[in-house]
């Protein structure tokens, strides 16, 4: 699949909706930081994050003002949503705080990216005394979570080539070979199908797979093994996630049991998709199925997360996230069971809601697949 560049129409289109969210916030605006926000809102990513400061700020009263050092100002007019931000730089041996405090409201109310320097927002509060600075997670966590159509070309286009690898490894010998090698062939894979960037390749054979974090290691694969693939990473810019659980050689019938009942509870969560429906509900409902079958002390972790331009980032879906669904957002539903000492099953799909439901970004099948 062919993505289009995104265009600044694009980047004005994001920013305006930011500033919206600033406002229902009560907000005077919002400061970021190099990381994955910048790179929403004007598409620069700088080559290294240094102590010298740059951040984008977007104030309700006031064009959107991209302060950045000198030597990095180049790099900084090539970035695809340049053109929505005026650019104001700063020479070493300046002030760069008493020039970007100059730009805000000596008392506003100010959020702030999580991935902010201490050292800079100190040195703001120190020239802005009557100023508040809060954290943007805390008070817009929906900012980047509602995907426009670019963006959700971008996701099904990484969830179909995290699809292609696992279409792939499933042929591969897993009997003898260590994990690491199956990780190794799954990351080599992600990156032969558009990858750019793996984030992670969880392979967790026999009693390991009970680990849902599982970090791949020497154990060799044996006939008998449950194996639990999970893995992904960024395709032009945005990630892929995905689990399936494979067997080597057939299955006893309590293993079949577990996966059939995580299957269930994968396709019921996905079913309640739909706008409207609060996050904690999609968890409450693959969560239902899995405790009606008796297992309910084993499901330990959330049922998903968001993803975008990171593979993990609001909104979760889990107890508590009273969030309601809306047409946009994208997220994991993934579901699992970990018997300690024994195997662990997980099965994972990326889903984005539409208008009337959810629509699936991995569509490989969620059978129990058995591997030589």
């Amino acid at each position: 699949m062919t993505v289009r560049p995104f265009t600044v129409k694009d980047y004005t289109h994001r920013i305006e909706r930011a500033l919206a969210e600033v406002a229902a916030a009560g907000l005077t605006g919002l400061l970021v930081t190099p990381g994955p926000d910048l790179v929403y809102f004007t598409g620069y990513r700088p080559t290294a994050i240094t102590e010298r400061i740059t951040m984008l700020l977007l104030s309700l009263d006031r064009s959107p003002q991209l302060i950045v050092p000198t030597l990095e100002r180049g790099d900084v007019e090539a970035a695809a949503g340049v053109d929505a931000v005026t650019v104001t730089d700063w020479r070493d041996g300046a002030d760069p705080y008493t020039l970007t405090a100059g730009l805000l409201a000596p008392d506003g109310r100010y959020a702030v990216t999580d991935s902010a320097w201490a050292m800079h927002l100190l040195a703001l509060r120190q020239r802005l005394p009557a100023a508040w600075f809060t954290s943007m997670t805390e008070t817009l966590p929906m900012l980047r979570a509602v995907k426009d159509q670019a963006e959700l070309d971008r996701l099904a286009a990484a969830g179909a080539a995290a699809d292609a690898a696992y279409d792939e490894i499933v042929h591969a010998r897993f009997t003898g070979r260590s994990e690491e090698d199956i990780g190794t062939d799954l990351a080599g894979l992600l990156r032969a199908h558009g990858h750019s960037q793996v984030d992670f390749t969880v392979v967790g054979s026999g009693p390991n797979g009970a680990d849902p974090h599982h970090e791949m290691g020497p154990r060799a694969i044996r006939q008998g093994d449950m194996v639990v693939l999970d893995f992904g990473g960024l395709k032009d810019g945005y990630g892929s996630d995905t689990t399936r659980t494979v067997h080597v050689g057939e299955p006893t019938d309590t293993e079949r049991e577990v996966h059939e009942v995580v299957r269930r509870a994968q396709q019921a969560a996905f079913e309640a998709v739909r706008p409207g429906v609060s996050c904690e509900d999609i968890d409450r409902v693959a969560r239902t199925v899995i405790a009606d079958a008796g297992y309910g002390e084993y499901f330990i972790h959330r049922t998903g997360h968001g993803i975008g331009l990171t593979t993990h980032e609001p909104p979760y879906l889990v107890e508590g996230e009273h969030r309601p669904l809306v047409p946009g957002m994208c997220f994991s539903i993934e579901p699992g069971i970990y018997l300690s000492g024994r195997f662990g099953v997980r099965i994972e799909d990326i889903v984005t809601v539409t208008a009337t439901g959810g629509r699936r970004l991995n569509n490989t099948s969620h059978d129990l697949r058995v591997v030589a």
